[in-house]
Formats: C-alpha cells, structure tokens, sequence
C-alpha cells in the first residue's frame, strides 16, 4: 500500500468517525430536547394542578421544628375527642396508625399512645384531589397536624378507642415523617398469639419487639404496661409516705458484695475494684441506726446472675423498704402487706383502661387479694406441698415450680393470688437474718407472693454487731470488708426488719404476663446489652 493510500484510509475513517460523532450527538440533543419537552410539560400540568389546586395551602411537609416561632394554638387530646365535642373544629398532633385511600376519599387512624380515633380527608370544599392523594402517601408513624370537625357517628367504630365520633380533616401537615420501611408492624406486634395461630396471620417475637424497643413501645399495649408501672411506683411513694417513711438515695457502686455471694459485677474503680450493689440492704439498715425509723428507696439493682428464665433480669428496679419496730417483725409485715394492698386497689381503681388494653392481647384473671393478707408459716407450706404429692425436707427452699404448685394450692384453698410465707428456715437466708429465737433451725423471715411468684424476700436484721459478726464469719464473709456495716451496729441500733420488691415483677405478676422483659422497658438479661 503506497503512502498515498495509507493517508487516505485514514481519512475516510476520520470522516467516518466524525459522522457517527455527529449522529450520536444529533441522537443526544433530539434526547435532550424531549427531555425538556417532558418536564416543561410537567411543569405546566403541575402549575396547572396548582392553580387548580385550591387547598394547596391546606397540606404539606411542615419545616422542622426549630423553635422558630410560638403558635398560639391549642392542641386537643386524642382522648379528649368524645361526642360532647361534636361539631367543633380542632387542631390534633397524632401518628398516622393506618391510612386507606377509597376512591376520592381516604380514611386514617390517628394515634396517641393508647388512644386512636379515625379521621377521613374528602374531595369536597375544604379538600381538594391532590390532598387526598398527599395524605394517601404519608407513610405510617409519621406524626401529623390535623385540623379537624369533630363528627359524632351513628354506629360506633368498634376498631378505635374513641368509637363515638371521626375527624373531617380540613388541613393536614407532615411535622415528622417516618421512613416507608418500618421493622416491625404495629397491628402485628399487638395481635394475641391466639389469633395468630388460628387466623395464620403474623405476630412478633420478643427478640424482634426487643431488638426494636422504640417501634414497640408504641403499641397500645407497651403503653398501658409502663403506664400501669409508674402507678405502681407513684402508689408505692405515695402509700409510704403516708405512713411516714423517708424516702432515701444509696450508693450503686460499693466496696463489698451486700448479699455476701458470689453474683456481682465487679467494675474498676481508679487502681482497686468496686461491685455494683445487690440490693441497697447495708444502707438502709444504716440509715435505721442513723434514726430514720421508717425509710425506702427506689433504684436500680444488679446481680451477675446467669439465668435465663423468664423472670430474671441482670438490672431490676428495686423498692426497697426498711423500718424499726417496736416489739416483733410482724409490725413489719404488716406495715408491708398494708402497702401491697394499696398499691393493688389503686391500679384497680385507677388503671382499668390499662388493664383492659393489656388484657386484650395477654388475656388472664383479674388479681384476687384479701383484707387482711394471709399470712402461712414455712412449716404449713411444706405440709400442703408434701399432702400434693411433693416430697421435700423441713429445712430445703422452695424450687421455683413448687412456689408455682404452693400458689395454686394457696389460690384453691383461700381464693388469693397474693400471700406472705413465713420462719423461713435460717440455712437458706443470707447472714444478716435473724434467727427464730424459739427454733434455731427457722429464722425471723419471710417472702411474699404474687400469682406463685415471689415479689418480696424480708427478714428481721440481725441488730447486735457480736450476733452479726458470728453469722458473718458463719457465711464465709471477709469482715474487713463489711467492718463499716456491722460497726454501724456498735452505737446502740433499734431493731428493725424489711424488704425488697421486684418493680417488674409485680406489674408482670399483676397484669398476669409470662415474662418479665414485657415489664422491663430496656431489659438487661445475660444475653442482652442493648438497646
């Protein structure tokens, strides 16, 4: 091949290869150009829609909340919309529980807490096509503003707390929108198991509730628990200090194990080691010898305990109570049962919406108690269990399914879910415990039960630091590290006895759950560090 036609080749592709060039670029211009057409011609149909839509003022994605400014507007309660307040027009903050659009209408179910009501957006004078469309697409859990008509209905909406009345949304406006995939649904996680079953429809397990906390601590059901907790807590204060107690804070991190046994959690502190306290049991009894006569406390409470079952937990709530008496620990007892009583007729009185919500999913029987609570002796339990076909010794403690058989028997016999158990026998009561002075083998203590549960372990303390330092030593107990507790004996103590109580487990003994983590609203528990 001459030169001459080497040159010319490369020409003709060059001529070749800026046509196709040229053609890919008519290609993307034509592109570009229909391109722009489209979205000039959305954007006309948009404005279109716009002047069309005359409730575009009525809807929207509000601007974070800043603090920018202060709204002179009252927020009405979800629980508060009841027929007295039939045709009057309301601003609403609530979630987004459901949302159905039918045609040129949609239908929500607006949450708060417990509490929801259903609400309906209209094509009509206040409602335009696209706010339907817009409140259609707002995802589930985002929280809205809704002004709103109150509506009495004539047939009641059975699937709603507030079944008398609906809401006509006359404005709708996103303050925080919730991602479209959620972890868990709310209507899945609040279905009874049951229903469940026999439906084939889906349920959460706990895991996935715990693994997601916050989503289920939304549902009806979480909030009435917790609910119901607090009052727990508010009775138990309230009922106390009545009766003259002191409420008291005590130190978490201590210098020695308090129940003298081997389940602590050992925490470095500076160049020595510390534990995190069993139970405020040193300090309280301190706080007696300090004059105090009657105090309590309500605090967190650890133990490095590697059960698993279904009400155990590595960090509990404790309510703690401690007092002087006068002649016998039985004052105590009293003092204590007393207090349980209160604290059971107030969630009764005060606490059946709860109680229902809760029932609805985890069905039981209503909580039996009496006036004056009963009180059995160590000795009779082993008696009933033992006439029951169980056979055990006088001196050995209550496996946890015996507790269960000895509350049936207890519940056959006298109707109650809720009794005090007696002269427990010394060998299984911790060093402190005041052994009866009548039989060696028993001891001044006690627990009390809950449907079979125990709830509360007490005893008389041991109050003379000569007695004390005998049991301690008895127990295996290094004194040089509990000499600041039985020293505070040296100076003249009044004697006096106690108790602990399980805040989870009493609401989960009292609502009639099975587990405890349904009670704990971040549960710790050997497998579990988060959330």
């Amino acid at each position: 091949m001459t030169k001459e036609q080497v040159t010319g080749a490369a020409e003709e592709e060059q001529q070749a290869q800026s046509k196709k060039a040229l053609k890919k670029q008519q290609k993307e211009a034509e592109k570009a150009a229909k391109k722009a057409e489209k979205q000039a011609k959305l954007a006309a149909e948009q404005q279109t829609a716009d002047e069309d839509d005359f409730a575009k003022d009525r809807y929207g994605v509000s601007a974070m909340v800043q603090s920018q400014e202060k709204v002179d507007r009252t927020l009405v309660r979800v629980q508060e919309l009841t027929p007295h307040r039939g045709g009057q027009l309301v601003w609403v903050r609530a979630r987004i529980h459901t949302s159905r659009a039918k045609g040129k209408q949609c239908f929500l179910v607006l949450r708060q807490q417990q509490f929801n009501v259903q609400a309906l957006v209209a094509v009509g004078d206040r409602a335009s096509k696209q706010m339907v469309k817009f409140a259609a697409n707002i995802t589930k859990e985002s929280i809205v503003d809704v002004e709103a008509v109150v509506q009495t209905v004539e047939q009641k909406i059975e699937s709603c707390s507030q079944q008398d009345v609906e809401l006509h949304i006359e404005r709708i406006f996103v303050i925080s929108q919730a991602e479209p995939r959620l972890p868990l649904q709310l209507e899945d996680a609040v279905r009874p198991e049951t229903e469940g079953e026999e439906e084939g429809r889906a349920t959460v397990n706990q895991d996935t509730k715990l693994d997601n906390r916050v989503i289920d601590l939304r549902t009806t059901t979480s909030q009435a628990i917790f609910r119901l907790q607090s009052g727990v807590c508010q009775l138990f204060r309230d009922t106390l200090i009545n009766k003259g107690f002191v409420e008291i804070q005590t130190p978490k991190i201590i210098s020695a194990a308090s129940e003298g046994g081997a389940n602590v959690f050992t925490v470095s502190y500076f160049k020595t080691s510390a534990y995190l306290a069993q139970s405020p049991q040193l300090y309280k009894q301190m706080c007696i010898c300090a004059d105090f006569d009657k105090v309590f406390c309500v605090g967190p409470v650890f133990r490095a305990e590697d059960s698993n079952t279904h009400r155990h937990l590595t960090e509990f709530v404790g309510l703690d109570i401690e007092m002087a008496f006068n002649y016998h620990y039985h004052e105590v007892i009293d003092s204590i049962t007393d207090t349980m009583v209160q604290i059971f007729k107030g969630l009764r009185d005060h606490f059946q919406t709860e109680i229902q919500t809760v029932g609805k999913q985890y069905p039981s029987e209503p909580f039996k108690f009496l006036e004056p609570t009963l009180r059995l002796e160590y000795r009779e339990a082993v008696a009933m269990l033992r006439a029951a076909g169980v056979e055990m010794g006088d001196e050995e403690d209550l496996s946890t399914p015996n507790e269960k058989l000895l509350g049936r028997l207890v519940k056959e016999k006298y109707d109650t879910d809720f009794y005090v158990l007696d002269k427990y026998p010394l060998a299984v009561r911790p060093f402190y415990t005041m052994p009866d002075p009548n039989n060696p083998k028993y001891s001044n203590s006690y627990d009390m039960f809950m449907r079979g549960e125990e709830i509360l372990s007490g005893a008389q303390r041991v109050h003379d630091a000569q007695l004390l330092t005998e049991r301690a030593l008895h127990h295996g107990i290094d004194l040089e590290k509990i000499k600041a507790y039985i020293d505070s004996f040296r100076y003249g103590a009044p004697p006096h006895a106690g108790g602990g109580i399980g805040l989870e487990r009493v609401t989960m003994l009292y609502l009639g759950l099975h587990n405890v983590r349904q009670t704990s609203m971040f549960p710790r528990d050997p497998k579990r560090l988060t959330p």
